[in-house]
């Protein structure tokens, strides 16, 4: 799927949570935003697993619970999320049941994509409900913030 000229924009906003999620709570630097068909921000998170110690408190979901809450729907209709790092299979599935509109992610994860790269949860046909993707929005940008926290983590020196 083609990127739109807000993409970018909204991943800026995403990548301002990832550092939000490294710089303050020492978290994955993954940051999520979902945005509604009128281009107005209903749900932001960040991962937030280490520091909830909750295994499911990756940013996707941690957004796609603030935007439910927000819109007071389980279902997401009309709405984009936005997320720097392609989702693993849970906060796929996540978003198919929200009935998201349309995913964008910044940076692919070959070893657990669930967009695609490994796997492609969001268009599998078996669903009752298929999410568009557009992938690699930002994704250098992600990327490379998400390999310096690993290399900062095993004392290594970060790329630049």
């Amino acid at each position: 799927m083609e990127n739109v000229p807000d993409d970018a924009f909204w991943m800026r906003r995403a990548l301002e949570l990832a550092v939000c999620a490294e710089r303050e709570y020492d978290e994955i630097p993954v940051g999520a935003v979902v945005v509604d068909s009128d281009g107005v921000v209903v749900g932001e998170g960040w991962n937030r697993n280490i520091s909830d110690h909750d295994p499911s408190a990756h940013a996707e979901i941690v957004a796609l619970r603030d935007a439910g809450r927000r819109i007071d729907n389980h279902r997401l209709p009309g709405c984009t999320l936005y997320v720097t790092l392609e989702p693993c299979a849970m906060c796929a599935m996540a978003a198919v049941h929200a009935r998201i509109k349309r995913l964008v992610f910044g940076a692919y994860d070959p070893k657990t994509g669930a967009a695609g790269s490994v796997f492609d949860l969001l268009n599998d046909p078996r669903h009752n409900h298929h999410v568009p993707v557009s992938g690699g929005v930002l994704g250098e940008e992600a990327g490379i913030r998400l390999s310096n926290y690993f290399r900062r983590k095993r004392g290594k020196s970060p790329l630049s």
